[in-house]
């Protein structure tokens, strides 16, 4: 592990400062929306800008590595991002900041598949899987302290967009400045989706779906609680408590998944969030309970992502992994991009427990396909190779983490 953070400090460091910026302006804009006046289907459509960009840069950022080198792609895309997040404030218009989320998650997806193949190529075959599972711990960590962040300054003035938009820029310090060398890019060929899809029909249809839980609630999370009626402070306590719960559960649920059928698991658990997510929205919660549903609902998110991967590789050669990662995250991204729109007209037509309402109903039809798929086949034997991994990361980062998990 020591070996590992001499090695990548500087691009740990780098990704850390790049999560705690980019988690600032995520939560920031739903509450400056509502303070602006934009309509809850005006931000989901802010919200959804990201993963539209985030999506689209996944498929242009390898070309782009591969053009210029790693070097010039993050100095590039981290100067991009550092302009933008001053610009919004200046222009408080939600077609204005939708197309600049836009181009926020172009370049925040480029950043984390620069830094990603970076580590990938740079560790040993002893130490990749340990960095690159570090480097997502470092991811969580980055956003949770955001959310702490966001309590300092006030957010109708200009410091909370300048605050993040100073961390991106300082986060290419050490990144730039390292001795390491900047590696050559090694693209990952996918699996065609009617190949996947034959291989593992949950997988597919799961990661749809969990793409759309995934850009709900921590694309529209901020802006439930602004029409919610919560402060700055609970609002952030509740966006934070989903990322805790995310990185507290991966490993029991990890633990359990290599010794039952994950099918089972990922029914059990989708089931749960669903009742969760129903009881929170016929209900009138405290504000503590509701902190409890955030952890709830974050501790199973990540955890069934990780667990759709995993059950997949089940079913694949090592030599398949990447590619059939690279097929499941560009599906999960997809199913992203409609999540914000979706959730933003279910609250318009409810109100605010919409956002949990559309969020269960997601989990609900998880839970009976993972049950109906246990009507269709036995399970394959469990490989052993699950590992936490986040929504985001790249298909390369996601094979080497499972790599290392199914070595002997």
């Amino acid at each position: 592990m020591l070996k590992v953070l001499a090695h990548s400090w500087p691009l740990l460091t780098g990704v850390m400062l790049l999560m705690v910026g980019n988690g600032i302006q995520g939560t920031l804009l739903g509450i400056r929306g509502n303070l602006e006046g934009f309509s809850t289907y005006q931000l989901s459509y802010v919200m959804a800008a990201y993963f539209l960009g985030f999506l689209f840069g996944s498929w242009a950022a390898p070309s782009m590595i591969r053009r210029v080198g790693h070097v010039r792609v993050f100095a590039a895309l981290g100067s991009l991002i550092s302009a933008i997040i001053v610009i919004y404030p200046v222009y408080p218009d939600w077609i204005v900041w939708t197309v600049l989320r836009i181009f926020a998650g172009f370049c925040f997806s480029g950043i984390y598949i620069t830094a990603e193949s970076w580590i990938n190529n740079t560790a040993s075959n002893e130490t990749r899987g340990q960095a690159l599972s570090m480097y997502m711990i470092v991811q969580m960590i980055g956003i949770i302290t955001s959310q702490v962040l966001l309590n300092l300054p006030d957010p109708s003035g200009f410091a909370l967009f300048i605050l993040p938009s100073v961390l991106v820029s300082l986060a290419f310090m050490p990144i730039l400045l390292a001795p390491t060398p900047a590696p050559a890019f090694d693209s990952t060929r996918r699996i065609s989706f009617r190949r996947l899809f034959s291989i593992s029909p949950l997988g597919c249809v799961g990661m749809l779906l969990t793409g759309g839980v995934f850009s709900a609630m921590f694309g529209m999370a901020s802006v439930w609680g602004a029409q919610e009626g919560l402060n700055i402070t609970q609002i952030s306590i509740f966006v934070g408590a989903l990322y805790v719960g995310g990185l507290l559960a991966q490993y029991p649920i990890g633990w359990a998944s290599d010794r039952m059928d994950r099918r089972m698991l990922i029914m059990g658990l989708s089931a749960v969030a669903a009742v969760v997510m129903i009881l929170a929205t016929f209900l009138t919660l405290p504000f503590p309970a509701l902190v409890g549903v955030a952890v709830v609902l974050g501790g199973i998110t990540n955890p069934v992502y990780a667990l759709l991967i995993a059950y997949t590789n089940d079913f694949l050669t090592r030599e398949q992994m990447a590619g059939a990662s690279a097929g499941l995250i560009f599906l999960n991204g997809f199913g992203a991009v409609f999540g914000p729109t979706a959730t933003g007209w279910m609250m318009e037509q409810i109100g605010p427990s919409g956002f949990f309402l559309f969020i269960g109903g997601l989990f609900a039809g998880l839970a009976l396909y993972a049950a109906y798929r246990m009507t269709r086949r036995a399970a394959p034997t469990v490989s052993g190779a699950f590992r936490g991994v986040t929504p985001g990361a790249s298909p390369l980062a996601v094979e080497a983490v499972l790599d290392e998990a199914a070595k002997p």
